[in-house]
């Protein structure tokens, strides 16, 4: 019987999928430009949705968009994005399906510009987690002085679909800050993690 403490939304009793995705992928700090691409398209089509939704059509979203490659995003004509809004393996809404292609562009220019989007994402954390401390669920904020500017930086870089609660999940999600509740397990795990900078590389 699995005995560890989890935030509310991860516990033993949820959706599986979110259980698994609470336990191995949400906190850990990311570094792949590839995945930060993954996280930024499936957090702008879950804007008004349940991050759930989103999840379990996971893998619709990899094979629509290429396995999350930018690069060939980036080239997706209307034609493209026509086909996909007929594709039921994902949220069909025209408008963030154009979105993904677009800030696939923009996330292009931002490699162009930086080296990787990963240098430039994480400079807006001075390069390191921020580790939080919260004791509920409730306490945890939607939005961060980090992540408006975060976002506010996008827009201005053309990106869309990126406000500061987008941008938030974002962060959240590929490890820029541990909102793990301090009884869940994980916290003790990731800020454990966020001093071995060569092991958060790794994952």
């Amino acid at each position: 019987m699995d005995d560890k403490n989890r935030c509310g939304w991860g516990s033993i009793d949820a959706d599986p999928v979110m259980r698994a995705y609470h336990d191995h992928e949400w906190g850990v700090p990311v570094h792949d430009d590839q995945k930060h691409f993954e996280f930024l398209l499936l957090e702008g089509a879950q804007a008004g949705l349940s991050w759930s939704t989103i999840l379990h059509r996971r893998a619709g979203y990899a094979k629509a968009f290429r396995r999350f490659d930018p690069k060939k995003v980036a080239r997706f004509d209307t034609k493209h994005i026509t086909r996909l809004t007929q594709d039921h393996g994902i949220v069909r809404n025209r408008l963030k399906i154009e979105s993904a292609v677009r800030n696939a562009r923009a996330f292009l220019a931002v490699q162009d510009e930086f080296d990787s989007f990963d240098t430039y994402a994480w400079r807006f954390v001075g390069g390191k987690p921020r580790e939080n401390r919260w004791k509920a669920l409730r306490n945890i904020p939607s939005t961060s002085t980090e992540s408006d500017a975060f976002s506010q930086d996008l827009k201005h870089r053309g990106f869309s679909f990126v406000g500061s609660t987008i941008i938030y999940a974002h962060m959240q999600a590929v490890g820029m800050v541990n909102d793990h509740v301090v009884d869940c397990y994980r916290y003790r795990e990731l800020a454990r993690l966020a001093h071995r900078p060569s092991e958060a590389g790794a994952r």
